[in-house]
């Protein structure tokens, strides 16, 4: 009767007076089976806190959560080293066959990144093709050559456009067509320059959000007309 007693007050009272209520030494069955039954009530009580939070963090939205930012104010605009007024002071190209529009990065004597932005007004258009505007890759290479001059022809190496001409091309490929609404970026390169003929060589890429649409070498001849 005595053993009964204690069992059921054992297992009748709150898991934490369990053991204060109790004659010690228990049997070790009664031991093992209050120690179950009480991880078993701890786990359980874990588990529905965790399924609430849950539960609650998907019906409540998260106020601290950032709002996207609108595409238009994403990306900043290309910066400008030099403007189309800048460009105009150092080459003689004028419309139709001006084809930089903007230098956005400059090293003189060393290199130049400049943009074309190709619009549906370009006077090529209308016959490149009219049911398709494709920039036609001479025009391509004639705007590589462009940002090459404005490498060569700053004063502080010596250039001027009265003796500045294109004098040749290899290795030239076109990867991908240029349609009206890209951004040409061109980057020119000088790889060697040979002062006692008057040659410079030049590496070129020219870009459309990031994937190369063409790429050669340019030859540059700045001796005397």
């Amino acid at each position: 009767m005595a053993s009964m007693a204690l069992s059921q007050s054992v297992f009748s009272t709150p898991t934490s007076q369990r053991f204060e209520n109790a004659s010690f030494p228990l049997p070790s069955s009664m031991l093992k089976q209050s120690l179950v039954t009480f991880r078993s009530h701890s786990l359980s009580t874990h588990c529905k806190k965790i399924r609430n939070s849950v539960i609650t963090n998907c019906a409540a939205p998260d106020n601290d959560s950032k709002i996207e930012t609108p595409i238009e104010l994403r990306y900043p605009a290309f910066p400008t080293v030099m403007d189309i007024n800048q460009i105009r002071e150092v080459l003689p190209h004028r419309f139709p066959f001006l084809l930089v529009d903007r230098v956005i990065e400059y090293n003189p004597g060393v290199s130049a990144v400049a943009i074309k932005n190709v619009t549906i007004n370009d006077n090529f258009f209308p016959g490149h093709f009219p049911e398709r505007p494709i920039m036609p890759g001479v025009l391509m290479v004639e705007a590589m050559a462009q940002v090459g001059g404005l490498v060569m022809l700053q004063p502080e190496v010596g250039g001027s456009k009265q003796n500045f001409f294109f004098a040749g091309i290899d290795k030239v490929r076109f990867r991908k067509p240029v349609i009206a609404g890209d951004t040409l970026v061109m980057r020119m390169t000088l790889i060697k320059l040979q002062k006692r003929f008057g040659i410079a060589k030049m590496e070129g890429k020219a870009y459309v959000g990031g994937d190369v649409v063409c790429e050669g070498e340019f030859l540059m001849a700045t001796g005397s007309e």
